[in-house]
């Protein structure tokens, strides 16, 4: 698909489903997920690019890590406040899926491929918006951060917020219209137990490490149905966690000399990876076993508060649009909006409608990207308002 420079105006709902099927007929799978399939981010931060400096927009391409870009607009003036848009451009596999995942076919009001609601129609209105907003006087600076890597590793937000200061943000993650002012975030933790090698006749050598984390494993479920889910949060609700893999053993035959266990825990705003950590070492002991713990990834919880600029300034926008409030809410999934708030950036979550994330059919719904282009762009105004 070629891209054409109309001068209808932007937050038409012809110039938002152009922008949103030139985005999913540009695969971004990946590479991460699916090594065999993934191209990665290049090829649609190019069409972004390419879509921004068409239509007077500087955009520079700045590399996450090599061959894996985010695409960063600028407008506005040096002045004032800075507000930065965010979308994540790279999806996720389209094994399995039974629609054509890069022909972006219309229905009705549906947009379907792959990507489409996760999150190309949030990256759309992002486009649509700055488009809309760069024919305006702003008093401060709005960026497009289109960030890399959101469904594995997060490299992209990291690698703006390392390199871009801003005063608040909006992600557009797909969020059926609601305000969205927390989630959950989570810690992946390895626990390791140890065995002692031997034939499967020697009962008295042999110490099997699957049955010493068996009793890990009973424990650490038990911790979670009596202690984490009266944990709870206002906006994002329960604490909880699960065994995610296990790896053991070496044979029929032989019993276990190490067994690996994979955990998720899903922690809510006020919790630490530190706290985390020494929970699965009280649980552990609680059997009466020793393992090894290791932390592999963290993620932190967000709260943005009700009352922050940018909250109230994207509530009044969506009220003005629709004549009445949106739902404020939180959700149990993590997104990249934690990042920029560690970074000390207050950011909310405020995007579109559809269905089918990471599975066989996907689509957007178009008004409601029409929608969410049209509440960035008076969000925008109200924010830099002086």
């Amino acid at each position: 698909m070629t891209q054409s420079i109309s001068k209808a105006d932007p937050l038409a709902r012809a110039s938002v489903l152009e922008a949103l099927q030139l985005l999913i007929s540009t695969p971004s799978v990946n590479p991460d997920l699916a090594p065999g399939e993934g191209l990665g981010e290049a090829a649609i931060a190019n069409v972004i690019r390419e879509w921004f400096t068409n239509r007077g927009i500087d955009c520079a391409l700045e590399e996450a890590a090599p061959g894996r870009p985010n695409a960063v607009a600028r407008i506005g003036s040096s002045s004032g406040p800075t507000l930065v848009f965010c979308a994540h451009i790279d999806t996720v596999s389209t094994a399995g899926m039974t629609i054509a995942p890069f022909d972006p076919r219309v229905e009705g009001n549906r947009v379907y491929g792959r990507g489409s609601n996760d999150m190309k129609g949030g990256a759309a209105a992002i486009l649509c918006a700055m488009a809309k907003l760069a024919q305006e006087p702003l008093a401060g600076t709005i960026l497009s951060a289109l960030v890399a890597d959101e469904e594995y590793a997060s490299i992209g937000a990291q690698h703006f917020v390392a390199h871009h200061k801003g005063d608040a943000c909006i992600v557009t993650e797909p969020s059926e219209g609601r305000l969205i002012l927390g989630h959950k975030g989570f810690v992946w933790a390895e626990i390791t137990t140890e065995g002692r090698a031997a034939h499967g006749s020697r009962w008295d050598l042999g110490v099997s490490a699957i049955s010493r984390m068996g009793r890990i494993i009973t424990a650490l479920d038990e911790f979670d149905r009596t202690q984490l889910r009266a944990r709870t949060h206002p906006l994002v609700g329960p604490a909880s966690q699960h065994c995610a893999t296990v790896r053991g053993g070496a044979g029929l035959s032989t019993y276990a000399p190490s067994c690996t266990l994979e955990i998720e825990r899903r922690t809510i705003p006020g919790e630490t990876p530190a706290q985390v950590l020494d929970e699965l070492r009280s649980v552990i002991a609680s059997t009466g076993e020793q393992a090894a713990v290791r932390l592999l990834l963290d993620r932190p919880p967000l709260v943005c508060p009700r009352d922050a600029r940018i909250a109230q300034c994207a509530r009044d926008a969506a009220t003005a649009l629709h004549g009445h409030a949106p739902e404020e809410s939180g959700v149990a999934y993590w997104m990249d909006a934690a990042l920029f708030a560690a970074a000390g950036i207050q950011t909310v979550n405020y995007g579109a409608s559809g269905a089918g994330d990471h599975e066989a059919v996907e689509y957007a719904d178009l008004d409601s990207v029409v929608d969410c282009a049209q509440v960035l762009t008076a969000t925008a105004r109200l924010f830099l308002a002086k």
